[in-house]
């Protein structure tokens, strides 16, 4: 079994590290893209290209199911990418887990990229899975190319600026952009940091895991978290065959996959 992940960055490492988690014996192939990235400040016509010339570089190595494991990709190119390359191979989108998080009840914070937050698709997102609740869209500028150069001071100065719009008595923080769950802790720790005496712990949701249980679904494959790990790790940079980049090792999905890739 082999699952393709795509990003423009290191973005796709929280799906890529579910995956390995639920099939250590599947073969994973991450293909992103040094040469264009970032995708966000592009036109969506741009990034739909770019987004589709990096899924069509994973096609080629014959994967069953391909994962976008980029909101901003999936929102710009997804049908495009489907049009590609389905029903080859099972292509994967990657939403906000709105829906989830407004179903727990309480104040919902929905952090995401600043073209997104505001955005008609992050709107129709809130109107069709958490009406009623009461939802605070908090942009994160730099936070996503913070985590990208593996910059831990960039990252925490990013992380408080959204965290003093983060209302103190949310209950619920979605991650809004891919990137964000591998600093999950971080955000939980600046949010704490403001004063949460008397409230229940904070709950996160991210996509990674269900992104990754929904790419077995779709290839008829079930979680085996015994299996010998005996998968594969290949990566494509922009199409060229290449290394884990080094960013990716400075978190602990990154490292996950080099040490099971090592381990063969």
């Amino acid at each position: 079994m082999k699952i393709a992940l795509m990003d423009s960055g290191i973005g796709l490492l929280p799906a890529a590290a579910a995956v390995r988690r639920l099939r250590p014996d599947a073969d994973l192939l991450l293909s992103n893209d040094p040469d264009g990235m970032p995708w966000g400040p592009r036109t969506p016509e741009d990034l739909a290209e770019r987004a589709v010339a990096v899924a069509l570089a994973a096609a080629e190595h014959r994967p069953q199911a391909l994962i976008v494991a980029c909101n901003t990709a999936t929102v710009h190119a997804l049908p495009a990418i489907r049009a590609a390359l389905e029903p080859d191979i099972a292509v994967i989108g990657t939403v906000p887990a709105i829906k989830p998080a407004a179903a727990a009840g309480g104040k919902v914070a929905i952090w995401a990229t600043p073209a997104t937050t505001g955005s008609a698709y992050q709107r129709g997102l809130i109107r069709d899975f958490a009406d009623g609740a009461e939802v605070t869209e908090v942009p994160c500028p730099g936070l996503a190319d913070a985590v990208e150069h593996a910059d831990p001071e960039a990252v925490d100065r990013a992380v408080a600026a959204a965290a003093a719009l983060t209302p103190r008595d949310v209950r619920t923080v979605v991650l809004g952009c891919t990137h964000y769950e591998l600093v999950e802790e971080r955000i939980r720790a600046a949010l704490d940091a403001r004063g949460r005496t008397g409230l229940p712990p904070l709950v996160f949701h991210g996509s990674a895991d269900a992104v990754a249980a929904q790419a077995l679904r779709r290839v008829g494959a079930r979680p085996a978290p015994d299996a010998d790990p005996t998968g594969s790790l290949s990566v494509l940079l922009s199409g060229r065959p290449g290394p884990l980049p080094a960013t990716a090792l400075g978190y602990a999905e990154g490292r996950l996959l080099a040490a099971v890739a090592s381990a063969r």
